[in-house]
């Protein structure tokens, strides 16, 4: 019967090493904590605080937040729109109709992003301090910041909106924020 043989090689070396450079790094560790004792916090006195409870929060300026998060709202939508169509338009099992008609869409969409920006530039020109425009092709949104439109405001606005866009009467609404 063979007698086994022990052989160090490099390996074992370093893994020694490593060990004992840990059981060092402990020790070091416990010593110097051991030195400076237990450190204490001095006493918190907090109040108590109920999460989840309603909040009465004013601002003096709410209507300008309701027309950048409606922008926001409308950029992040027409984004998510714009690149699901870019995504039929390079994925490699889309016929070559699905690719034309993503292509259409996606003209389509960047032609109502031009034209929104366009109608809300020109009624802010006109005087009004704010607008958000909407256009799905068919539908026409359109909020104005306002403290009381009158109908020659309405009908100028209706008026700015169709020298840009070809939407029928009954489908152009006009909405007041204040």
């Amino acid at each position: 019967m063979k007698k086994p043989t022990l052989i160090i090689g490099k390996k074992q070396i370093i893994l020694a090493g490593m060990t004992l450079l840990l059981g060092a790094a402990i020790y070091a560790n416990y010593a110097v904590t051991a030195s400076e004792g237990i450190k204490t916090t001095k006493v918190v006195d907090s109040k108590t605080v109920n999460y989840g409870e309603a909040e009465l929060v004013s601002t003096s300026d709410a209507s300008s937040d309701y027309f950048a998060q409606a922008r926001i709202d409308r950029m992040k939508s027409r984004g998510e729109a714009v690149e699901t169509l870019k995504s039929i338009m390079n994925g490699g099992d889309a016929t070559e109709e699905e690719k034309s008609v993503a292509s259409e869409q996606a003209a389509n969409v960047s032609g109502l992003i031009e034209t929104e920006s366009k109608v809300e530039d020109l009624i802010k020109a006109q005087g009004f301090d704010d607008c958000v425009v909407y256009l799905d092709g068919a539908n026409a949104n359109i909020v104005v910041k306002s403290d009381g439109l009158d109908t020659n405001e309405a009908a100028q606005i209706k008026d700015i909106l169709l020298s840009e866009v070809n939407v029928a009467n009954e489908n152009i609404r006009i909405v007041e924020q204040n």
